[in-house]
């Protein structure tokens, strides 16, 4: 087996390796062992030292310089602001369980049978209805029906 092609399998390995593992990190790894295989194949890089080093140079230099914008655009970005996250609490009703009392002081509201942690701007006293606005890790920010 010839090195670039063993750099071109280690790449789409690395590549499918993503679907697996959070933190899109492993992609620019691929990306550079591909860029790799082809430098390889164009004869540039023949030894198996320029070829380690053009695959770290090539995956760290992608891996930070691109890293966000491609973020971005496979994994897509959450504006908790905006309630466009993709959950099924955010623009349904909840009961209040606990007291909200307003500000960063978590309450306990219910909803579809379990109990979250949430915030709101305003006291909402428990027993009252309210609308989820956005979710934020645990913690479900909520605003008076």
């Amino acid at each position: 087996m010839t090195p670039e092609l063993l750099w071109l399998i280690a790449g789409v390995v690395l590549i499918l390796a993503e679907f697996a593992a959070p933190g899109f990190v492993i992609f620019f790894f691929g990306i550079g062992a591909i860029l790799t295989a082809l430098t390889t194949w164009l004869g540039w890089t023949s030894e198996l030292g320029s070829q380690a080093i053009v695959f770290g140079i090539s995956s760290f230099a992608l891996l930070f310089g691109l890293r966000r914008f491609a973020k971005a655009i496979f994994v897509g970005s959450a504006d908790p602001t905006t309630g466009d996250l993709d959950d099924d609490f955010t623009g349904r009703e909840a009961r209040v369980l606990r007291d909200i009392p307003g500000g960063t002081t978590d309450g306990r509201v219910e909803i579809k049978g379990a109990e979250w942690k949430a915030r709101s701007a305003t006291p909402i006293a428990a027993g009252n209805t309210v609308i989820i606005e956005w979710r934020e890790g645990l913690t479900l920010h909520v605003r008076p029906v």
